[in-house]
């Protein structure tokens, strides 16, 4: 189990990218959800301990990776969210040069791995290419063979699906749910539907902090009853969100459908609709930026009175 305790990271340029964040995730995947620029590729670094956090622990197995790196250097794979590749090597001589990086020194074993991850991924016939050539899918596929190579015990994948067409998003799918059978996969993404597919256990970051977590069809029952949708006229958007907890909208054929989030029925011609986690999403969202208009808008105090 990895288990992260208050933990917090400061830049130098004064950004504070991680707020006491505390989590525990068990084998299997877990999907860490959030916009971009929430804090996610800052708290994948820390746990891969590329970078030391400014406060709080990191345990892996009950042992401390901040004061111990090597614990975790030792069994991760890593995706993250943009890598390079050398150019004019291919896939099968990168793989065999970053195996010998984590220290796979038998030629046999090494061959034996390579080429066993060849296939996983779906690389065997494209293993003499270059891997500067690949498309973006197969790019991925050779981000996550390299990734288990030394057959990790902990793999971080940072957005691994973005940019991805529905078939390649499809096959990747079913290698990260393949791999996380016996290992921590922490799935690092801004796409709801990823986590929602693959992920028995999920936590939301926004602005580095941790407002939700659980298990997401768990968070979609709490909200189970709340959501209605209307189909309005673009120029009532602005009416409706005065109005009412507006928490998404979509434009469909010219029209705006709106979901609101109510214990009631908001008026007539609101419809009830089936939550999703995309609502528990929006809805944690919308409610963090009401929660910050608010305090902008209360005044400040000195002594009891107003400044």
């Amino acid at each position: 189990m990895l288990t992260i305790r208050n933990l917090s990271k400061t830049y130098d340029n004064g950004v504070q990218a991680i707020k006491s964040v505390s989590l525990d995730i068990e084998p299997g995947l877990f999907g860490l959800l959030g916009p971009n620029g929430a804090g996610k590729s800052s708290l994948m670094r820390t746990i891969a301990t590329l970078q030391q956090p400014s406060h709080g622990q990191i345990s892996f197995d009950n042992k401390d990776i901040i004061e111990n790196p090597n614990i975790i250097r030792n069994c991760l794979g890593y995706l993250p969210q943009e890598f390079g590749v050398y150019p004019k090597a291919s896939c099968y001589d990168l793989l065999n040069h970053l195996a010998l990086l984590k220290g796979i020194t038998d030629k046999n074993e090494r061959n034996n791995q390579i080429e066993q991850l060849l296939h996983q991924t779906n690389l065997y016939d494209a293993r003499n290419k270059d891997v500067s050539s690949y498309s973006g899918g197969m790019r991925q596929r050779f981000g996550i063979a390299q990734a288990l190579l030394g057959s990790p015990r902990l793999i971080i994948v940072d957005e691994p699906t973005a940019g991805l067409d529905p078939q390649e998003r499809n096959r990747f799918h079913n290698l990260l749910c393949e791999i996380s059978e016996n290992i921590v996969v922490i799935l690092s993404t801004h796409i709801v539907e990823d986590v929602s597919q693959l992920c028995p256990n999920m936590a939301i970051l926004v602005s580095g902090e941790v407002p939700l977590q659980g298990k997401p069809a768990d968070l979609i029952s709490n909200i189970e009853g709340t959501i209605w949708s209307k189909m309005i006229n673009k120029d009532q958007l602005a009416h409706y969100k005065s109005h009412f907890n507006v928490i998404s909208e979509r434009l469909i054929t010219g029209k705006t459908q709106i979901n609101v989030q109510s214990n009631f029925q908001p008026e007539i011609g609101f419809e009830p609709v089936q939550a999703n986690l995309e609502d528990v999403y929006f809805s944690v969202l919308h409610q963090l930026a009401r929660e910050k208009n608010n305090a902008k808008a209360t005044p400040t105090t000195l002594g009891g009175q107003h400044a």
